[in-house]
């Protein structure tokens, strides 16, 4: 079992910027592929971002791509999501995702994969 724990949400302006933070625990983070997803109001989840377990490979959505970057310290059990140039349409509830993958296949880390464990959501609102 992984339990993910994000922090770092909160009221932005559009152009600002904001991290948020994953905490990870319950297996070695190190054998973890990790991902971002974010659902806003309405909508259904969409990927946002992931990592490999090494984190030598990472994948974006067209949508984010140059303004979030994700990364990840295994000495902290941590991933984060850079978001730079904040737009409104970002506002969602951002989760953090992972499961036990080692490797850098795309079908199993890119925007298609399926991830096993969530944490419970943080609200990242942008004002316009």
């Amino acid at each position: 079992q992984v339990q993910l724990e994000e922090s770092g949400g909160g009221l932005v302006q559009a152009g600002d910027s904001l991290r948020v933070s994953c905490l990870a625990s319950g297996r070695a983070f190190s054998t973890l592929a990790m991902g971002w997803f974010r659902q806003a109001p309405g909508k259904e989840r969409e990927f946002v971002a992931s990592i490999s377990a090494s984190g030598l490979i990472t994948y974006y959505a067209d949508s984010v791509r140059g303004r979030f970057t994700i990364s990840r310290d295994n000495a902290k059990n941590t991933v984060y999501i850079q978001m730079n140039s904040l737009k409104p349409e970002d506002t969602a509830v951002y989760y953090c995702a992972s499961k036990e993958y080692s490797g850098n296949h795309h079908l199993l880390l890119g925007p298609r994969a399926d991830y096993f464990y969530w944490g419970q959501g943080t609200q990242v609102t942008v004002s316009s």
